[in-house]
C-alpha cells in the first residue's frame, strides 16, 4: 500500500484531536451518500418510466413501418410483400392506411386520424391485448364493418368505453380539387359501428381510430393504393427490442425495397418523444450533480478542518523528508476517500432501495386505480451505477485537490510570514 493512502486512511478512522472534525467528516460522508442515494433512484425511476412507455409504444407499433420516399402512397400490387414475409424473422406484413379525418357521434366531433388494417390484424397478440373488455377483436364481419377507437378518442366522442355500442361518422376529405364551399363535395363520408376501444399510450388513444382498410380505401378513394406497410417481427418483446435482430431484418427490408422507400424502427417511429425521455433525464442527473457538488462542500470543510489539526504531524513528515507533494497526495487521498465511501455507501442503499421497490412496490403511486401501473416503476440500469460513481469520483478527485492545494499553500505562507 503506498504511503499516502496508508496515512489517509488513518486519518480517516483515527480519533482527531477536536471531536468537531469528526463530526463535520462524518456529516461529509453522510451528505454524500444521500445525494448518490438520490441520484441513482431517481434515475432508476425515470429508467422505469422510459420502459412503461416503450412497451406502451411496443405494444401498439410495428416493429420496422414502411412509407414511399416520393408521394403519399405505395402501390400495394407493386410492393414484394412475399419476399418480405420470406425473411427469417418476420412474422406479418400488413399495408395499412393513415388518413386524417373527422369523427363525429352525435352532437360531439373530433378532428384525428383513422388508421385502415386489414382483417386478420387481430392475429397480432400484443395488439390484441390493448383491447379493452373481454371482445374478440372484430374488425369486419360478412356484413358490418366496426371502428375501434382509441379511449382517448371515446371520451372525447361520448362513447362508453365497457359499454361503447355506438356508430360513428366518418368525414375524409376527397382526393384531387374537390369543392370548399361544401361538405358534400368536399368530403366523403361514412358510417361504422363501435364495438371495442383500445387503450395504449396516451397520445395514440387520443387520436386513432381503427377501421378495415378494404372499407377506408373506397372512402379516401385508394384502392389498390396504402400509405404504410408494417412489419411485425415477432410477439416475444425480449426478441422484438433485440437490436441485432432489427437491423439485420431492416438491412434485408432495404436490399429487397432499394432506395425508394423510408424504413423506421420503433424508435425513429417515435424519435421526438424519446429524445424528450432523454433530454429530461439528462435534465435530472444535472440538477442532482449540482445536489452532490453542494454535499462535497461539507467534505472540503472538513478536509480543511483536518489540515489544519495536522499541523504538527505535516512538520514532522517534513522534518522525515517528507516533501510538500507527498503532504498534498495525502490530503487529497483523505478527500477522495471520504467521497468515495460516502457514494459507495449511497450506491449500495440506492440499489438496495431500486430492487425493493422493483420486486415489492412499496411507494405506491395512487389509491384510485386510474392509474397504468399501480406502483412507481423502477430499472436499475449498470449504467447508470457507473455514470454515478465516475461522478462522485470526479467531484470529490477536483474538490479534494484543490482543498489540498490551497490549504497547503497558505500553511506554507502563514509559516514564512512567521519567520
Amino acid at each position: 500500500m503506498k504511503l499516502p493512502s496508508f496515512i489517509a486512511q488513518r486519518y480517516l478512522l483515527a480519533k482527531k484531536s477536536h471531536n468537531l472534525i469528526n463530526i463535520v467528516t462524518w456529516i461529509s460522508i453522510i451528505s454524500i451518500c444521500v445525494a448518490t442515494f438520490a441520484m441513482i433512484f431517481v434515475l432508476s425511476v425515470f429508467n422505469g418510466f422510459n420502459v412503461v412507455i416503450s412497451d406502451m409504444i411496443h405494444q401498439f407499433s410495428p416493429d420496422l413501418n414502411i412509407s414511399a420516399v416520393k408521394g403519399k402512397t405505395i402501390n400495394i400490387n407493386d410492393f414484394p410483400f412475399d419476399r418480405l414475409k420470406e425473411i427469417k424473422g418476420v412474422d406479418y406484413v400488413f399495408p395499412t392506411i393513415t388518413e386524417d379525418v373527422l369523427f363525429k357521434n352525435s352532437n360531439k366531433q373530433q378532428i384525428g386520424q383513422v388508421k385502415g388494417v386489414p382483417d386478420d390484424y387481430n392475429q397480432i397478440n400484443r395488439i390484441k391485448g390493448t383491447i379493452l373488455g373481454d371482445t374478440s377483436f372484430i374488425i369486419r364481419n360478412d356484413k358490418i364493418n366496426f371502428a375501434i377507437p382509441g379511449a382517448g378518442m371515446a371520451y372525447f366522442l361520448g362513447i362508453n368505453v365497457y359499454h361503447p355500442y355506438s356508430t360513428i361518422q366518418i368525414f375524409a376529405p376527397r382526393r384531387g380539387n374537390a369543392s370548399s364551399f361544401s361538405i358534400e363535395n368536399s368530403f366523403n363520408s361514412g358510417s361504422l359501428m363501435v364495438t371495442d376501444v383500445f387503450s395504449t399510450q396516451q397520445e395514440i388513444d387520443e387520436r386513432l381510430v381503427l377501421a378495415p382498410f378494404s372499407w377506408l380505401a373506397n372512402l379516401t378513394e385508394y384502392e389498390g393504393l396504402c400509405t404504410d406497410v408494417e412489419v411485425f417481427v415477432n410477439d416475444n418483446r425480449q426478441q422484438t427490442t433485440d437490436n441485432r435482430q432489427l437491423k439485420k431484418i431492416k438491412k434485408e427490408i432495404r436490399s429487397i425495397l432499394g432506395d425508394d422507400y423510408k424504413i423506421y424502427d420503433q424508435y425513429e417511429q417515435q424519435e421526438t418523444l424519446y429524445k424528450m425521455m432523454k433530454a429530461e433525464k439528462l435534465a435530472v442527473y444535472l440538477i442532482l450533480t449540482f445536489i452532490l457538488i453542494m454535499a462535497t462542500f461539507n467534505m472540503i470543510g472538513a478536509l480543511s478542518m483536518l489540515i489544519t489539526d495536522k499541523r504538527k504531524d505535516i512538520s514532522v513528515l517534513k522534518a522525515m523528508g517528507a516533501d510538500t507533494s507527498l503532504i498534498k497526495k495525502i490530503f487529497f487521498n483523505e478527500g477522495l476517500l471520504v467521497s468515495v465511501v460516502g457514494g459507495l455507501l449511497g450506491l449500495l442503499l440506492g440499489i438496495a432501495a431500486v430492487l425493493i421497490q422493483q420486486y415489492f412496490g412499496i411507494i405506491r403511486l395512487g389509491n384510485g386505480g386510474n392509474y397504468i401501473i399501480d406502483a412507481y416503476p423502477v430499472a436499475l440500469q449498470l449504467a447508470d451505477v457507473a455514470l454515478v460513481f465516475f461522478t462522485i469520483t470526479i467531484i470529490g478527485s477536483l474538490a479534494s485537490f484543490f482543498t489540498a492545494n490551497k490549504s497547503i499553500k497558505n500553511m506554507q505562507d502563514i509559516s514564512l510570514n512567521a519567520r
